[in-house]
């Protein structure tokens, strides 16, 4: 059985028909400087049902490529927006 990558991230926009698009927050120490800072990157993801809205807490699981740059579905919403 494969291990499938979970992401947690905040929905930014309605990319278009069953897909959102969610930034993913990570902190990383700064090599130079030993502080530690953010790195920020967005995903598109699947939403079969088109339930999320702007400003949901999610998490996306790993499934094949859905197209060119959609490789993660929805698996759960964490926190609604508030």
């Amino acid at each position: 059985m494969t291990h499938k990558r979970e992401i947690q991230g905040k929905v930014v926009t309605i990319a278009g028909e069953k897909t959102v698009s969610i930034v993913v927050e990570r902190r990383v120490m700064h090599p130079r400087y030993h502080k530690v800072v953010k790195r920020f990157k967005k995903y598109l993801v699947h939403d079969e049902r088109n339930e999320v809205k702007v400003g949901d807490e999610i998490i996306a699981i790993e499934c094949r490529p859905l197209s060119k740059t959609k490789s993660f579905r929805l698996k759960t919403v964490v926190s609604g927006a508030e």
